[in-house]
């Protein structure tokens, strides 16, 4: 009579451990993403995609529904003596408020200037979060009006490349308004210079409040 054999240990392949184990790591950075990722999304999606605001809170500018992607056109950047410099976008990373006009800059062109820059510095340690740019559709661009811009990044876009790009901002008195881009690169609001200039200051630092990214 055979003593008794004990049963033959059965292992896992080593492929199947690894790929096992990959999951489990999946798992996990999928898991700490996720915590990083949501409440941002969830914020934008309360302020742009569902009608729910703070309480007591009324937007002072215009939402443009929906929000308009910009393309990504590299346009050239003019410096305060007209020394035009490389080409670049600069609708990614951070907020912009934007004006977009004539390069010769009229009055008009110089008050809204006036006001992105106040609301720029207003911003105080939330000012490196906004760019302020000027998107010249002719006549670029005015040296003596712009030389005390101080920060204002200046685009000639009345080049070639700049049609789609200008296309993408509302005609109807644009040339009174302050468009507000955020670090998507994606055209979301207006202010009317002629109303309330102060509404563009208290609504940007609730988004940038609200907001983790730019």
């Amino acid at each position: 009579m055979q003593g008794n054999q004990a049963e033959p240990r059965v292992t896992e392949p080593h492929g199947v451990a690894n790929r096992d184990t990959t999951i489990r790591n999946l798992r996990t950075i999928l898991a700490l993403a996720a915590l990083f990722v949501l409440p941002v999304a969830g914020s934008f999606w309360l302020y742009y995609g569902a009608s729910w605001r703070p309480a007591g809170h009324v937007n002072r500018g215009e939402l443009i529904r929906p929000a308009r992607p910009l393309p990504d056109v590299p346009l050239p950047i003019v410096g305060s003596a007209g020394v035009r410099g490389a080409a670049a976008n600069v609708f990614s990373k951070r907020w912009a408020l934007v004006y977009v006009g004539d390069g010769g800059c009229d009055r008009r062109c110089q008050y809204a200037l006036y006001v992105t820059r106040q609301t720029w510095l207003a911003l105080n340690r939330d000012a490196s979060r906004v760019e302020r740019v000027f998107l010249a559709t002719g006549n670029c661009c005015a040296a003596t009006a712009l030389s005390n811009a101080h920060g204002l990044i200046v685009q000639d876009a009345s080049v070639s490349s700049g049609r789609e790009l200008l296309a993408a901002f509302p005609r109807e008195d644009r040339e009174e308004m302050i468009f507000l881009v955020d670090p998507l690169g994606n055209l979301m609001m207006r202010y009317d210079l002629r109303r309330d200039p102060k509404g563009l200051l208290q609504d940007l630092r609730l988004l940038l409040q609200l907001s983790h990214i730019g």
